[in-house]
């Protein structure tokens, strides 16, 4: 009722204003070395985000951005924490950068979710120069946050296997290439071994 009817006003304001325009998103790095967490350091999400990085991506560091998820000061401490990761960023050393912001929380109820469909979290969203990955809820919630972020991830574990591919892939790339380096150093040895025994003969 009165949340569908707040969320289309917002919708509406900022899809005229252009804030959701696809040529203001960012690409998201490839091969992100530091990855920032905007979220509950006690809730699920942040725990579901870490196993999939640790199991999937060790290589990747994460700085956790603590803020509340739901509830009143919710949405102003979101926006707070992503303006908190770009101003440490400013002034930071190339190798403390963070790559990539994942912004989100696990799964509940449209008001336990309504920080995410904030204006002033959206507005901060697109104005962080880091991208911004969004994850809330589960894949069937969609919020203001989405329509803002870079790309938006059906659930905080996706949004991890998502900056964790890259690493996988080159993983599989590199064993790929090992195994056609082995292949073609076991073909050249052969067939030196007969030229060899050709020449004896």
């Amino acid at each position: 009722g009165a949340l569908a009817v707040a969320l289309g006003r917002i919708r509406a304001r900022l899809m005229r204003e252009g804030l959701f325009d696809e040529e203001l998103k960012r690409p998201i790095p490839q091969f992100p070395r530091r990855v920032g967490i905007v979220t509950s350091p006690t809730g699920a999400a942040v725990h579901d985000i870490l196993t999939v990085l640790d199991r999937r991506a060790r290589s990747v560091d994460v700085v956790i951005v603590p803020t509340l998820v739901q509830g009143e000061r919710a949405a102003e401490q979101i926006a707070d924490a992503i303006r908190l990761a770009n101003e440490f960023c400013e002034g930071c050393l190339e190798e403390q950068r963070i790559d990539v912001l994942i912004v989100g929380r696990g799964g509940g109820s449209a008001e336990d979710l309504w920080a995410f469909n904030e204006e002033r979290v959206a507005r901060a969203i697109r104005a962080s120069k880091i991208p911004v990955i969004s994850a809330v809820g589960h894949e069937v919630d969609f919020t203001i946050a989405d329509l803002a972020a870079d790309l938006r991830a059906a659930t905080p574990s996706a949004a991890a296997e998502i900056v964790a591919q890259s690493e996988a892939e080159v993983g599989r790339r590199i064993g790929q290439l090992t195994g056609d380096l082995e292949r073609g150093v076991e073909y050249l040895m052969l067939a030196a071994h007969a030229d060899l025994q050709a020449l004896e003969m």
